[in-house]
């Protein structure tokens, strides 16, 4: 039998293993990650796969972004091309006319499987959902072209209760199988591209037009005014498998007072230089928000020091985009405690005075001690 003192020393090496093990930064899965088939061309059967992988903060970011649809002009704010750039670059390489490099965005987007989908939804949620109706398909299209310097329009038809897009293109396309529709906005000619079908390498070309939108009345949602809020990620785009990445976090100090100096620090692995980390914050019920960029330097650390303006339990993130060899990642989410200078001043102050009392105390307490008279035996008396 294992004695008393045998078994307290299992247990007291149990109670260390299990603090050690809550001490190692935990990383999460890196990101959120899916596949794309593309056709170098309709005459060609060379087929590429591009790797894509979301930042989980990228995700999150939308999620707690405005989702109401209260007019047609609202349809606008869900075209998000910024976040969608590294995609765009990566047609770019296989493709060399905007008519291939459209065709190449549909091939993307009947690949995401139709599912109807309420309320709307931004494209990097129906990325990472993979599944969307018209619209949703419609705005990542459309982000996508517009990511890489098409021309666009979104076509909205109110009776049929549906969505696509309208590409302008230098010259008419080549590759429609049927006549070509297009609609003119602003003195120029938008092309039709259906979103919708899950035949990628043989589903709607720029052009074409399905049957039952022949001679429906069309709305054309101009794109002005994209992305008041940009959230300076991007997803990691590859035609290469992704090699994973991680991000550690720390600030100093985690309890602080407003307007004071925190210190916010970290590190990238693999360790790469000039590497931009986005720092996002929130406080209570607010949605994430950018608070800097920083580089990294030859060892992968970064840091940036900065200093709150408000009050409150802050959360900080760090996050990489990623590369065309690494992908994205996340660092734990870290908490801080920020108060108000004229609470700290109550609290010291209410401390002084609580010290002051107690030493008055003490010092009344033991002047009436020696004060007292001593009782002395009866025959000393």
């Amino acid at each position: 039998m294992i004695g008393m003192k045998q078994k307290s020393l299992v247990a007291f090496a149990a109670v260390m293993v299990i603090i050690a093990i809550m001490q190692v930064p935990c990383y999460p899965a890196n990101c959120y990650s899916v596949s794309y088939y593309l056709l170098e061309s309709f005459n060609s059967p060379k087929q590429y796969k591009l790797n894509v992988a979301v930042p989980f903060l990228l995700y999150d970011y939308y999620k707690e972004m405005d989702h109401r649809q209260v007019s047609i002009e609202d349809f606008a704010k869900f075209v998000t091309p910024y976040p969608l750039t590294t995609i765009a670059d990566k047609l770019w390489e296989i493709y060399k006319t905007p008519e291939d490099f459209a065709n190449g965005v549909l091939m993307i987007v009947h690949q995401i499987p139709y599912s109807v989908t309420l309320p709307a939804k931004y494209p990097i949620e129906t990325i990472v959902e993979n599944a969307g109706d018209c619209d949703l398909l419609s705005y990542v299209a459309a982000s996508i072209m517009k990511a890489g310097g098409l021309d666009i329009v979104l076509l909205y038809y109110p009776n049929e209760a549906h969505m696509n897009v309208g590409v302008h293109l230098p010259t008419p396309p080549r590759y429609a199988r049927t006549s070509v529709y297009y609609v003119i906005y602003d003195g120029r000619r938008y092309y039709m591209a259906e979103c919708t079908g899950d035949n990628w390498m043989d589903g709607w070309r720029v052009g074409e037009c399905p049957r039952d939108l022949l001679g429906a009345e069309c709305q054309i949602i101009p794109l002005e005014g994209l992305e008041e809020r940009i959230p300076q990620l991007q997803v990691s785009a590859s035609y290469k498998s992704l090699l994973p990445s991680t991000i550690s976090l720390t600030v100093s100090p985690n309890f602080g007072v407003q307007l004071s100096s925190f210190t916010i620090s970290g590190q990238l692995l693999p360790k790469m230089q000039n590497k931009s980390i986005t720092i996002y914050f929130k406080v209570g019920n607010s949605p994430w928000n950018v608070l800097a960029t920083t580089q990294t330097d030859s060892e992968g650390r970064f840091s940036y020091d900065w200093v709150p303006r408000e009050t409150g339990i802050y959360l900080l993130r760090a996050s990489w985009s990623g590369d065309d060899d690494y992908s994205c990642a996340d660092s734990p989410t870290v908490a801080i405690t920020v108060i108000s200078t004229f609470l700290l001043l109550i609290f010291v102050a209410t401390a002084v005075l609580v010290c002051f009392g107690v030493a008055i105390f003490l010092t009344s307490s033991q002047s009436s001690y020696m004060a007292e008279e001593p009782i002395l035996p009866r025959d000393m008396r």
